[in-house]
């Protein structure tokens, strides 16, 4: 029986990588975004086996009327891949824009629960998955991460969470929590700045979107009594530093 999952945050990066391998591995795919121009680009290349859904996920109205016009053959949902989610700036927080604070938490934190409690009827009824993609912006704090680590702190917890309410109702879930990793997120976070972004990952061998895309498509197809609970993932180039001491001079 050919499976269907539903992944946020189709229009770019891990979206999309991920949207590519499921098709090709013979899914049927929701892809969900903002950017009509990109779903239908992405629905040009993938074909049939494609659904575009657009809509603002932060927009709870919004979403569940997209996913009340899901046709039949579309409608059973295996597989939910929470993955739209950004982060705004890069200042300390004194010095922080409130507005990208609450963008962070509407689209990482609400719309997340949001789209997640609508499809949970549906994934327990088909004993199915929910990949929540978080950061190891949620176990290790960084300066400037401020609200965006606050807010994949929250879905590593909430992915948690969901596990012990889902227990013995065959649903998986797992938190993914991806390191370094080359994407538009720098151009996003920093307002399209190139030079930051060049500087970021010059030199540092990220993981790339389909290195995540892989990640998420191993943990979905593994066997049904399987769950992971949390995979933090990193590139070789990127570990740990001693804490930061402040002496007064």
């Amino acid at each position: 029986m050919t499976q269907t999952i539903l992944i946020t945050g189709t229009t770019a990066g891990f979206g999309a990588a991920t949207a590519r391998r499921f098709t090709a591995a013979g899914w049927q795919v929701i892809g969900t975004g903002r950017r009509v121009d990109r779903l239908e680009a992405l629905a040009s290349e993938l074909g049939s086996s494609f659904h575009p859904l657009a809509f603002d996920i932060t927009d709870a109205e919004a979403t569940q009327a997209a996913l009340a016009s899901l046709p039949e053959r579309f409608a059973g949902i295996d597989v939910l891949v929470n993955n739209a989610g950004l982060a705004l700036g890069t200042a300390p927080a004194d010095q922080t824009d409130l507005k990208q604070w609450r963008t962070m938490i509407d689209t990482n934190v609400t719309g997340l629960v949001t789209i997640t409690h609508h499809l949970l009827p549906r994934l327990i009824e088909r004993r199915g998955a929910i990949l929540n993609i978080s950061s190891v912006a949620a176990s290790w704090p960084y300066p400037g991460g401020n609200v965006y680590g606050g807010t994949k702190a929250f879905v590593r917890q909430f992915s948690l969470g969901l596990r012990a309410d889902l227990h013995g109702k065959g649903v998986r879930v797992t938190s993914i929590e991806p390191g370094l990793c080359e994407s538009e997120f720098t151009l996003v976070r920093t307002g399209g700045n190139q030079e930051a972004y060049d500087k970021l990952y010059g030199g540092a061998h990220a993981l790339q979107p389909e290195n995540i895309a892989e990640t998420i498509f191993w943990v979905a197809t593994q066997p049904p009594h399987v769950n992971v609970n949390s995979l933090e993932i990193m590139p070789v180039s990127q570990s740990f530093g001693p804490f930061p001491v402040h002496r007064e001079s």
